[in-house]
């Protein structure tokens, strides 16, 4: 039979469980999963805070994973949903990439270009049936981005309706649901595959880090202490 925990194993996880870990000043991290999370790790290691348990507990399929030896704790969750943490309060600071915080404009401090997870945000087209702007009356644009790209097209003067989706963007011209799309392109080798051609880059994208303003108020220190500690560790890299 199962021996239950100490009462001071019990009050060291407790640590780092719920509301009370900001009290205690345990800093919560909310990580996207996949390359981010992955370069993350890389970046966090020069930088002296072991991501390694992370990458067990993604193993066992564990979300949220105390890093005891660093006093913080890790919120793995989906990338669109790292602002959200951060905003509300659930987690001090996040790392989404340039996209997704453009997209959702929430009221976050960003102090720290991380410089991983690169890529770029473009708008696209079929390489057989380019768009000529000024003969098209009604222009239709695919995207997953449909703010950013509202702005966009807003600066551009370009009047079109904006259909959003949540996943194969690249086929949407090819079965006239679109004109164009609005998608993060890396190598570019999707669009090659799909007989895309990019027409323009909104803007380079990259993974940085957020805080929240609670966060920033209540805990300074230790927000200081972890841009100042990341920001000599992309200086060194």
């Amino acid at each position: 039979m199962k021996r239950p925990a100490s009462k001071s194993t019990r009050d060291k996880a407790g640590d780092f469980d719920g509301p009370s870990a900001r009290k205690r000043g345990i800093v919560t991290l909310a990580l996207p999963r996949g390359r981010i999370l992955d370069e993350a790790m890389v970046l966090f290691g020069r930088a002296g805070i072991d991501l390694s348990p992370v990458e067990k507990a993604k193993a066992e399929r564990r979300l949220i994973v105390p890093l005891e030896d660093a006093g913080m704790r890790v919120l793995i969750v989906r990338d669109a949903d790292v602002p959200a943490y951060v905003e509300y309060g659930a987690a001090d600071v996040g790392i989404a990439g340039r996209d997704v915080l453009e997209e959702q404009d929430r009221d976050l401090y960003e102090p720290l270009d991380l410089g991983i997870g690169r890529c770029r945000l473009v708008v696209a087209e079929p390489q057989d049936r380019p768009v000529d702007e000024a003969a098209h009356i009604h222009l239709r644009y695919a995207t997953k981005f449909p703010e950013i790209t509202r702005r966009h097209l807003q600066a551009r003067g370009i009047v079109a309706e904006i259909i959003k989706l949540h996943g194969s963007i690249e086929i949407a011209p090819l079965v006239g649901l679109a004109d164009r799309i609005v998608d993060l392109v890396s190598s570019g080798e999707t669009l090659r595959q799909h007989r895309l051609r990019e027409v323009e880059t909104i803007f380079p994208v990259s993974a940085r880090l957020c805080v929240g303003r609670a966060a920033a108020k209540l805990m300074p220190d230790r927000i200081d202490d972890l841009v100042a500690r990341l920001s000599r560790a992309l200086a060194a890299g």
